[in-house]
């Protein structure tokens, strides 16, 4: 891979790291300063939603500034969300905590685009590879994060967590620092009649490979959502579910060296399908007990699971549109996967508080069958897959 693909690793793994240690705290930051502890995940939802919807005016930077431009301004506004999240912190502002997951939310939904910026700076025979690759960096966020949330928790007391958030304004800093040396592709070619949207969305390979990512989104983000409360619950404390997410985000990522090559062999729905079957694998184990072990071999299941689904899918997008529509397909395929995840963010806390662990995990099973059934009917379609090399 060349150094603008190892460039985009970085800043991926980057921003990675703050979306993995606000996952890893603000349901715990929730819960102690909501006074309905339904909403204890309101602002991680509140996040996804921002994710889902900076998806649009990402794809319209994109299109008219330049990958560059709108990367930098993704990173801009992590580091603004960030703040605020401070603030709200020292405030004990509920409300304000939750503005600051607006600007948090959109920084990362601008960031969900460093692997199609990792595709285009590829050459076409490694366009998957570079995906997976730039993907497998959030092993260095699946470190960094729960690490970074461990030694800085205590650092500002007596306000819990304030340093975690003083070290997490550092990352998008860097970040910046890297897009300015980074050589990315300028603005695509104007189409002088853009495709309809729904007409991107009616193709088959379009609509199969967002219907797989954002099952796979959508599944993972609701159950590790509710696990550090159920870990609360369970007696666990705030350590035990940090390095539960830790072993999640590192099971996520880490496949990301391999899963571009399984693409190559076996071809993206294979590797699709074998990610669903592990997403069953984590409910299977998530309902047998509530041992620290099973938390984390589950939620370590549920994590190759996505990777594996999410990888195919988008892999499987780059086959579903023109270079002139690359921008348009990106940014519809990202509204409609987070999409997902804004609603099960919402969803989450919610169910987990009305329901329980075990409608939690069962919840997602429906989904997970459409979605592998969907994948099924698409292969028989198309008649073969890549072929076994």
């Amino acid at each position: 891979m060349n150094r603008n693909v190892w460039l985009l690793f970085i800043c991926q793994g980057l921003v990675n790291a703050s979306t993995i240690s606000q996952i890893s705290i603000s349901a715990l930051i929730g819960y102690s300063l909501a006074a309905d502890k339904t909403y204890a995940t309101l602002p991680y939802a509140l996040q996804m939603t921002a994710t889902m919807a900076a998806s649009i005016p990402a794809g319209m930077i994109f299109a008219r500034l330049g990958r560059k431009a709108g990367f930098l301004a993704g990173a801009a506004m992590t580091l603004f969300g960030t703040v605020l999240f401070a603030i709200g912190l020292i405030r004990a502002d509920f409300v304000l905590y939750c503005l600051g997951a607006i600007p948090t939310g959109l920084g990362f939904g601008v960031g969900q685009h460093y692997r199609f910026a990792a595709a285009e700076v590829a050459p076409p025979e490694q366009r998957s590879r570079a995906i997976a690759l730039v993907m497998a960096a959030g092993v260095i966020s699946a470190i960094l994060g729960p690490e970074l949330v461990k030694h800085s928790k205590d650092m500002a007391m007596p306000v819990l967590f304030l340093g975690t958030y003083i070290a997490l304004a550092i990352l998008p800093a860097i970040s910046m620092g890297l897009l300015a040396v980074t050589a990315l592709p300028p603005s695509p070619p104007r189409q002088s009649s853009p495709t309809p949207i729904l007409a991107l969305i009616a193709r088959p390979n379009f609509l199969t490979a967002a219907v797989a990512g954002l099952v796979a989104y959508g599944a993972m983000n609701l159950i590790m959502a509710a696990t550090p409360l159920q870990m609360k619950l369970c007696g666990f404390g705030v350590d035990d579910s940090t390095d539960v997410i830790r072993a999640h985000a590192i099971c996520m990522f880490a496949p990301g060296f391999i899963s571009g090559r399984l693409i190559d062999r076996y071809g993206p729905h294979r590797v699709i399908m074998v990610g669903g079957l592990l997403n069953f694998l984590c409910i299977g184990i998530a309902l047998s007990g509530s041992e620290f072990s099973t938390f984390i071999v589950a939620l370590m299941a549920l994590g190759i699971g996505w990777n594996f689904m999410f990888v195919g899918a988008s892999a499987l997008l780059t086959t579903a549109h023109s270079a002139a529509e690359r921008v348009r397909a990106q940014a519809t395929n990202d509204f409609i996967v987070f999409g997902m995840v804004s609603i099960t963010s919402f969803s989450s806390g919610a169910i987990h508080a009305a329901a329980g662990w075990s409608v939690v995990n069962l919840t997602v099973v429906p989904f997970l069958v459409a979605a592998l059934a969907l994948v099924a009917w698409h292969y028989v379609r198309q008649g073969k897959l890549h072929p076994v090399r």
